[in-house]
């Protein structure tokens, strides 16, 4: 069997209060890296996840060049933290986090930005090999 890992951005968010307290850009804004509604596949025929998923965007409302994991640049490194190890193990068939969530092949994480959080939705698909 092979399996696929569909990561999708559900949201991002900003907390301006914060970044004026504590960034040394007062204004940095929401994460430029992602949008919501941003889809990546990561298939474990490939070679997606030893290159931090570079071309891995399949679907976004933004430009592709400018979207981490589109043809351009990798995922951001704070994110590819978070979320680097689920989908590992989702390409190896693996649980992603049974008994935390409803269905063990779908996980709900975030990055470490505080100011600035990206919200994900990561999901194990299991595809019949083709002979």
């Amino acid at each position: 069997m092979a399996h696929k890992v569909r990561l999708t951005v559900l949201d991002t968010k900003c907390y301006p209060e914060l970044q004026r307290q504590y960034c040394a850009d007062p204004e940095a804004g929401p994460c430029p890296c992602y949008n919501a509604g941003d889809v990546f596949e990561f298939d474990s025929r490939r070679d997606d996840f030893w290159n931090m998923g570079l071309g891995t965007l399949v679907s976004t409302s933004a430009d592709p060049g400018k979207v981490a994991g589109g043809p351009s640049k990798p995922h951001c490194s704070e994110a590819w933290d978070a979320f680097s190890r689920y989908i590992y193990a989702g390409l190896q068939g693996g649980s992603i986090m049974k008994g935390w969530m409803t269905e063990e092949n779908t996980m709900i994480t975030c990055c470490s930005d505080g100011t600035r959080p990206v919200i994900f939705k990561i999901e194990r698909i299991d595809e019949d090999d083709e002979v």
